[in-house]
């Protein structure tokens, strides 16, 4: 019988971990600090880990570690090098958070657009029946239609919001971080060029040499006055200081971000002082996670245990 341990269960919210019982016993807990890995793993034979980290001095301590399983599709939290050499094959699970994650970039950019924060407390604080107008005007909101939407990271998050964008009638322009992807659908423009002209600018890539600060100061100036960025990809791309000095400065008219440079985000983040809230849209890291991402993912968790134990060669992650 195998042992299976799941680090960090609460990450992925209430799922049926039960299913993880017809490999062995299950072991999970729904946080795991750093010191308690060790005497968490030791005995596994299978590991589920989502954000802990496993490193060489906490993996050699499992001599019985078989395979291990990132609950998501991002992997740098684990050595893949002691891994592999030490015969522990390592699995991810790609996709399953496309639909998501883009339904989430409108939700935010929709808010933005739509100055939905001021409207909705306009009328819930009584201020609308009070009102001697059947309607307010107070804060112009615009139309995607005929808007040049950029988008930065064109995989496949980036393409499916393309295709949305393109539905409300924007215009779609892609920036290739890698300087490889070429789509003949729709325009390619070099950086400085899709910070010149877009209305919208969102970010979907993943974070690389190339990608990390992308989005500083001088960046986000050469932007235009009445443009949004929004930040879906990771963090470090956008520098959080730079952004909330620009926004003081009204330099964009605003942006979102569910993903930030630490996360949880510090309580001494910028972004939580600006004096224009309103012009800003902070989601804690949950564009991946509605409950049907979140099952898919752990559907293929299961499918990725099952095709270890049958020698098959599924969702592994290769140096």
């Amino acid at each position: 019988m195998k042992k299976i341990v799941l680090l960090d269960g609460k990450t992925l919210g209430g799922l049926d971990f039960s299913r993880l019982e017809e490999f062995g016993k299950v072991e999970y807990y729904e946080t795991t600090s750093q010191e308690e890995v060790v005497s968490r793993i030791k005995d596994a034979n299978i590991i589920l880990t989502n954000k802990v980290v496993l490193n060489e001095e906490n993996l050699s301590q499992a001599k019985n570690l078989e395979l291990i399983c990132e609950t998501a599709t991002g992997f740098n939290n684990i050595d893949i090098k002691y891994a592999k050499k030490n015969k522990v094959a390592v699995t991810n699970v790609a996709g399953y958070s496309t639909n998501a994650v883009a339904q989430h970039t409108f939700a935010t950019v929709l808010n933005l657009y739509d100055k939905l924060a001021y409207y909705d407390e306009f009328v819930k604080s009584g201020k609308y029946a009070a009102s001697e107008l059947f309607t307010d005007l107070t804060k112009p909101f615009y139309e995607l239609e005929g808007k040049t939407w950029g988008i930065v990271g064109f995989g496949a998050i980036g393409k499916k919001v393309a295709k949305i964008a393109e539905a409300f009638g924007s215009n779609i322009v892609y920036y290739s971080t890698s300087g490889k992807n070429n789509n003949l659908e729709y325009k390619r423009v070099e950086f400085e060029e899709l910070l010149k002209t877009c209305d919208i600018i969102s970010i979907h890539a993943p974070l690389t040499e190339k990608t990390n600060g992308l989005m500083n100061y001088e960046a986000i100036s050469n932007m235009k006055k009445n443009s949004i960025l929004v930040n879906m990809g990771r963090g470090p791309i956008v520098v959080e200081a730079d952004l909330a000095r620009a926004i003081e400065e009204e330099l964009i008219a605003g942006a979102a971000l569910d993903v930030f440079e630490v996360e949880p985000m510090k309580k001494d983040n910028p972004l939580l002082t600006i004096k224009n809230k309103e012009n800003l849209v902070l989601t804690p890291h949950i564009a991946w996670a509605s409950v049907e991402a979140r099952e898919r993912l752990f559907k293929e968790v299961i499918e990725n245990i099952k095709a270890f134990y049958k020698g098959e060669n599924r969702g592994r992650v290769e140096l």
